[in-house]
């Protein structure tokens, strides 16, 4: 059992919270004054011509990023019985649309530089499909924690093999690569408002799509595929499967408010990465998630950075070498804890998952490394000062106290 840290915080340090600029309320008010309270208003039509603006793509605002994800699957052709490629490096929503239309879900493994996809593994697997003509459906790229992926290598083997690329950039708002966003280059791109994302609006996603029949289609299916009823009484037409995934005038007037502070929430989470970085500089086996290779670092505070390729480090990730360190990341993570500060494993992977324990899997050693490895920090671009301060005095005294399982078994051993 863990001995308790020397100090002990009264209020918990979460990982990533909601951040509100007040200017979310003037919209959400607006909606109630006007009685827009369903999945059509101002809010939803603004939000939606707001993003495609900044992407430049049609846009769809949705009820999470997950249905996104699902009606990205329909929209690129994926049908009972087909495979579609993700990585195993992922939180569970990424692959679980798969499921949803009784598709194979295939698992490759990370790259260490990025933490995402590994394309060399991607293009032997799809190379040697190509020769037995078995091609997968599509591949689901996510772009881990804020960082992109190998966006430019893994689109051009799509694009060879003639695989649909799907985007999974609910982490990533805010990131650029080669100076666009990530989820702009596939097929289809997806990312999410959750409350612990860079912006949110509690709940809620954007599909986009630089393919407007894609975008209509993905919008006619998120409300039910209601048709037009050519008797002209609105007798309730339906022709193909649709959802209840729309989403509604509120939400979007919260995500219309928040859309104004993305730049300065970039800014915060990418200064709470580096003072960590900082701050933990000299401690021995203590290892910040990697730059990407094309990502320049730029400004930390105070501006945006103006590198064409940047991780908005949405969370703020390191690794951890137990004999230099002093004890593994499940142990910081336990210690934290006991000091009411809020830790949590870089993902699960999912061949490790019972949910897809039958899955094809390539490779998969970096990803289970990364997973026994990898701890991530409190992140929330509203973390103060003095909260940053306590967990990496915490980290420090980790570091110092030798407070591993192995550690505080051998002491009560010897004593």
């Amino acid at each position: 059992m863990l001995s308790k840290p020397l100090i002990i915080t009264p209020n918990r340090i979460l990982l990533s919270v909601p951040h509100m600029s007040g200017a979310e309320l003037r919209w959400v008010q607006e909606a109630f004054a006007t009685n827009w309270l369903s999945t059509v208003g101002p809010n939803l039509t603004e939000l939606e011509k707001c993003f495609q603006k900044t992407l430049g793509q049609h846009t769809v605002a949705l009820s999470s990023g997950t249905a996104g994800l699902h009606l990205a699957l329909r929209l690129v052709g994926v049908q009972p019985g087909d495979e579609v490629v993700t990585q195993s490096l992922t939180f569970v929503a990424s692959a679980n649309p798969i499921l949803y239309e009784h598709a194979r879900p295939i698992l490759i493994d990370s790259e260490r530089t990025t933490w995402n996809l590994d394309p060399e593994l991607l293009e032997k697997f799809l190379k040697l499909r190509a020769r037995v003509n078995r091609l997968p459906k599509a591949v689901i790229l996510v772009h881990l924690f804020g960082q992109p992926g190998a966006i430019e290598q893994i689109t051009t083997i799509c694009r060879n093999y003639g695989v649909a690329l799907i985007e999974d950039a609910a982490e990533s708002l805010g990131s650029r690569y080669h100076g666009r966003h990530p989820g702009t280059f596939g097929d289809v791109g997806v990312f999410s408002f959750n409350g612990n994302k860079m912006i949110t609006g509690t709940t809620g996603g954007i599909l986009i799509s630089s393919d407007a029949q894609k975008a209509n289609c993905a919008r006619h299916w998120s409300t039910q595929a209601r048709d037009a009823d050519p008797s002209g009484i609105n007798n309730y037409l339906h022709t193909e499967r649709g959802y209840n995934y729309r989403m509604s005038n509120v939400i979007a007037g919260i995500v219309r408010g928040q859309l104004d502070v993305l730049p300065s929430r970039v800014i915060q989470r990418r200064s709470v990465f580096e003072r960590y970085r900082n701050a933990l500089a000299g401690i021995p086996g203590l290892e910040p998630q990697p730059d990407a290779p094309w990502a320049t670092p730029g400004p930390e505070s105070g501006s945006m950075p103006d590198n064409p390729s940047y991780h908005s480090r949405w969370l703020s990730c390191f690794l951890i070498d137990e004999a230099q360190f002093g004890c593994s990341a499940p142990d910081l993570i336990r210690w934290l804890h006991l000091a009411n500060v809020e830790a949590r494993p870089v993902w699960r992977p999912m061949h490790l998952q019972p949910l897809f324990s039958s899955a094809e899997r390539i490779g998969g050693e970096v990803a289970e490394d990364l997973n026994a490895r990898g701890i991530c920090l409190p992140s929330s671009s509203s973390l103060t000062l003095e909260d940053q301060a306590f967990v990496i005095a915490r980290i420090h005294e980790a570091h110092s106290s030798g407070i591993s399982s192995k550690s505080m078994s051998q002491k009560k051993r010897a004593n």
